[in-house]
């Protein structure tokens, strides 16, 4: 696929292969042979390839039992409502041949039965593939590190499938992907480390990957078998193995010299992580039995690598806290606060992973370690403080951000600015330009060309081709970041105790009036608080009120919604006075109380139906509030439309995949129509909407089989 177009062809429209419809080709590969079964009548109805030559003369119309056998129609008819695949037990014979039989349901009224010959290509020969397997899956278990799991990896699924080059492919951020190891056969040129720009695989084709894991073209130079008699075109194979490609992906692979292609997903957590890329240079195939193998050993493969990044962000929390347990007390121990972080300057700059440090005390600066000018740190500060607001500023890409800040970029393309807290003292840890030379399987600029006949065609050179990245720095995580706001409260307390036992008895008197103050301060915002909660609690009751006298059911419902809402504006009130640091916060705590709240109001029957499985996301304040929203609007959806008002199971997930967050509102109820009431164009729809182009992120529907699953996926900040 492409990324941009040829500066010749400024306005070619490459986000064609983003629309592309791949799940209904209307055709399939040849090597195989595909029934389409009519569910009521267990009647075959349509079909694709050879299947007068290789399996019966007579087919369209015929029972399956016919042609086929009777446990096979038995397995099909007892096929459950809804998507589904099963596997039969045994093969079939053919006119010449035995064939393995996959089954799988679109809808209520159709059933996609597919037929490929099997092939003795398995690695094991006549042993046990159970006892292969676990032997693949114990030595995955047994590498030291994440490098190693990949290479462990790559070599055991090229001797599993036999193809010429394996290679691991990781997805990054930005939607590309790297080649973080590889298994090739002699005298073939390496892709490892290479990155591949996002456009290669399609947004469509993703989604594909993780719901079919395992995809094969055994030859690249196939003449597709169009699903006979017309009519059937539109059928949707997004299930089917052998369901033919798209044009362009099948150029790409030609323009790459590669003859048969395998994928294998990597599926961590719902989300596609990466993938196992085959690629031969002849024409190979794997059987049914191989690719199942393959999908098992994919998903051993996905939990090692689980554990070894959570494994990798638990040791890195850990040296945070251990380093702040070391410098904390020496620094309190030394006495005023900005003479005892110049004496500890390297050991601060190396807490964050930082290439400079500095100290700015009341215009004066103090730096160790690589860094800009004087004058240059101290412009950073001041703007650094007027953007954060006082707070903590943090980027990694500071030219971008910072006009005139490419002059320096040598010295701080990242930057971690830490205003005290009693001002005056501004800290700045800094990280050097990180020159990246990014290596692409080919110019990732020339992706796409058109043809004399304007049609798209992928990009044709492979060739290593190197771009320098310049003016960013390694990204500042947000374990690092929250450290410095632990660092920034713990020498504020010290600062404050260091003053305190620094007054005599002569400023007793203003010591208690100061202490008078701030107490008079505390109990004025207390009240504050309390007289702001007790308005949004009378106005939640005029709204209760209101409900329950409405004769309109559409308008007690709107109030009810409404009384929703108010109780997230209400929590995030608390929760802004309760806590001392409201830069950051963490997610699941918000949502668990945000959901307890919405149990109260909905009753015990709803209460006892909501299942919470949240984990720990440290993320921006104003982000959490807007996924608060977007979360209380979700519930209130499900408890309207799942199970037509009465309580049915409702399950609200949160997890983290590096920068990215995914939460999740499931329920069992009824599914998604478009009989909906306002569905699509009432008030919470286009709030969800707006929420979420502010939060830059997406939100999808997925079929829950049974009921619907809403996917928020964003970035967990800016």
């Amino acid at each position: 696929m492409a990324t941009r177009p040829l500066a010749t062809d400024p306005n070619m429209d490459i986000t064609a292969c983003d629309r592309e419809p791949i799940h209904i080709p209307g055709a399939i590969q040849p090597h195989g042979l595909l029934l389409v079964v009519d569910a009521a009548t267990g009647d075959v109805v349509a079909g694709a390839g050879a299947i007068e030559e290789r399996l019966a003369l007579e087919w369209l119309g015929q029972p399956l039992a016919t042609l086929l056998g009777e446990e096979v129609a038995r397995m099909v008819a007892h096929m459950p409502i809804g998507p589904g695949t099963v596997v039969a037990g045994v093969p079939v014979d053919g006119i010449a041949e035995r064939f393995a039989v996959t089954a799988h349901r679109i809808g209520g009224e159709r059933v996609l039965v597919e037929l490929e010959a099997g092939i003795v290509d398995a690695p094991w020969g006549i042993g046990s593939p159970m006892a292969w397997l676990d032997a693949a899956v114990t030595s995955f278990e047994r590498t030291g590190d994440l490098p190693m799991l990949f290479e462990r990896a790559a070599t055991t699924f090229q001797m599993l499938t036999g193809f010429d080059r394996v290679m691991l492919y990781r997805f990054l951020d930005e939607d590309a992907g790297r080649v973080v190891a590889e298994a090739r056969g002699a005298g073939l040129p390496s892709f490892l480390h290479h990155h591949f720009p996002a456009s290669d695989i399609p947004k469509q084709a993703r989604a594909l990957y993780v719901r079919n894991r395992t995809r094969c073209i055994p030859d690249v130079d196939y003449v597709p078998a169009p699903i006979r008699p017309e009519g059937f075109e539109t059928l949707d194979l997004s299930d089917v193995a052998l369901r033919s490609v798209s044009p362009i992906h099948v150029r790409y692979l030609k323009n790459m010299g590669v003859a048969a292609s395998a994928s294998i997903s990597i599926v961590k957590d719902g989300v596609l992580w990466g993938m196992i890329a085959c690629h031969h240079y002849s024409p190979r195939r794997l059987s049914p039995d191989l690719r199942a193998a393959a999908a098992a050993l994919a998903g051993a493969l996905a939990r090692q690598i689980r554990a070894r990044e959570e494994a990798e962000l638990y040791r890195e929390r850990l040296r945070l806290r251990a380093a702040e347990d070391s410098l904390l007390p020496r620094i309190i121990g030394l006495g005023d606060l900005a003479p005892a972080i110049r004496r500890l300057m390297p050991e601060m700059m190396a807490m964050l992973g930082a290439t400079g440090f500095a100290i700015v005390d009341q215009g004066r600066v103090q730096a160790h370690g690589t860094c800009p000018p004087d004058l240059a740190i101290l412009d950073i500060a001041g703007w650094a403080a007027i953007q954060g607001g006082g707070e903590l500023f943090v980027t990694h890409e500071l030219p971008s951000v910072m006009p005139d800040a490419a002059a320096i970029v040598s010295t701080a393309a990242g930057v971690l600015a830490l205003p005290m807290v009693d001002g005056g003292v501004t800290l700045l840890w800094f990280r050097a330009e990180q020159v990246e030379e990014v290596e692409w399987a080919g110019n990732p600029h020339k992706s796409v060309a058109l043809t004399p006949e304007a049609t798209l065609n992928p990009r044709t050179s492979f060739e290593s081709w190197r771009e320098t990245v310049r003016g960013r720095a390694r990204r500042w995580t947000m374990e690092e970041v929250e450290a410095a706001h632990r660092l920034r409260r713990a020498l504020h307390d010290a600062a404050q105790n260091h003053r305190l036992r620094g007054l005599n008895t002569a400023l007793q008197r203003t010591l208690d009036d100061k202490e008078a103050l701030l107490l008079q301060k505390d109990v004025l915002m207390k009240e504050v608080d309390h007289r702001v909660q007790n308005s949004l609690q009378l106005v939640s009751s005029f709204l209760s009120l209101q409900a329950k006298a409405a004769d309109d059911p559409r308008v007690r419902e709107q109030l009810t919604e409404a009384q929703a809402r108010l109780s997230a504006v209400a929590l995030v009130h608390r929760r802004l006075y309760r806590d001392d640091q409201i830069q950051t916060v963490d997610l699941a705590r918000y949502l668990e109380e945000l959901v307890g709240d919405m149990k109260q109001s909905m009753g015990r029957d709803w209460a006892t139906m909501m299942r919470l499985d949240l984990a720990p996301v440290l993320m921006p304040t104003d982000r959490a509030i807007n996924l608060g929203l977007v979360t209380t609007e979700l519930i209130i959806n499900a408890t309207k439309y799942a199970y037509d008002g009465a309580p049915g199971p409702v399950t609200i997930t949160l997890e983290q995949y590096g920068n990215r967050l995914r939460l999740v509102v499931a329920d069992q109820g009824r599914g998604r129509g478009d009989e909906e009431p306002g569905h699509g164009r009432g008030f919470g729809s286009r709030m969800m909407a707006a929420m979420m182009q502010r939060l830059s992120g997406s939100i999808e529907y997925d079929d829950n089989q049974p009921g619907l699953r809403a996917i928020v996926i964003a970035p967990i900040a800016d």
